[in-house]
């Protein structure tokens, strides 16, 4: 399987009705071929959804979504500071979604199919803690590894990221054991005795992809050593 939807159902961050669909795609340069997942919410463009402050059902209150603001004029939520193109990936998905483009795979064999000796990439856009945890773990039954990140308080460190804001952040999670992935806005913000830079960032030569590094698994890396990477 190429694609699926691996989750129909209620947010597990608010109980709003989102989706979550699983595609193989080997257009990304930095992550190079991994199957991506997206957690949308279902009856809402994305867009649509992060300008009236819905998408709080798939991401919570993570900072970047921006302000939300109905009224403005903009197309997205005020000072929106997120990485994701909405207007590609995530609405690409949506449309397809509601064109009946992706086939059913709610059911735990399809899922552990569609990760078959793949590298997955958990939440490559909304954050894995709004679907039920056990989908993740059929996901990745027969993966070849994975890449997690979330904003929700230490959410899986076993095999997620904790995305933090700021240095005080990471100092906390990494205080409960947790391993960090942080935005950082130079390289002098680095913290080189806790931290090293994401070998596939342009600042660090680029010199592999997410697919190959597979360091951002949250604790289940042999690497004591957090990820950061610059601001882009």
């Amino acid at each position: 399987m190429k694609s699926g939807i691996i989750y129909n159902g209620p947010s597990l961050l608010d109980g709003t009705a989102i989706i979550a669909i699983a595609t193989f795609s080997n257009r990304n340069s930095k992550t190079g071929t991994m199957l991506q997942t997206y957690i949308l919410c279902r009856d809402q463009h994305p867009v649509e959804a992060n300008k009236t402050g819905n998408d709080s059902a798939i991401c919570g209150a993570c900072n970047l979504r921006g302000i939300a603001n109905p009224l403005s004029p903009k197309k997205l939520a005020d000072d929106r500071e997120c990485y994701v193109n909405l207007a590609y990936g995530p609405s690409i998905v949506y449309k397809a979604f509601h064109n009946g483009v992706y086939p059913d795979a709610t059911n735990a064999e399809a899922r552990s199919l569609l990760g078959e000796n793949r590298v997955v990439r958990i939440g490559t856009y909304g954050d894995g803690a709004a679907i039920p945890s056990h989908i993740w773990d059929e996901v990745l039954l027969l993966s070849n590894g994975w890449t997690a990140y979330s904003h929700q308080k230490q959410w899986r460190p076993d095999i997620a990221m904790q995305s933090t804001d700021n240095i005080t952040e990471a100092r906390w999670h990494w205080s409960r054991g947790s391993r960090t992935f942080r935005v950082i806005a130079d390289l002098g913000d680095l913290d080189p005795h806790r931290e090293v830079l994401c070998p596939a960032s342009k600042e660090a030569g680029r010199r592999t992809t997410c697919n190959d590094c597979k360091l951002c698994n949250g604790n289940a890396s042999k690497s004591p050593k957090s990820i950061a990477i610059v601001k882009h």
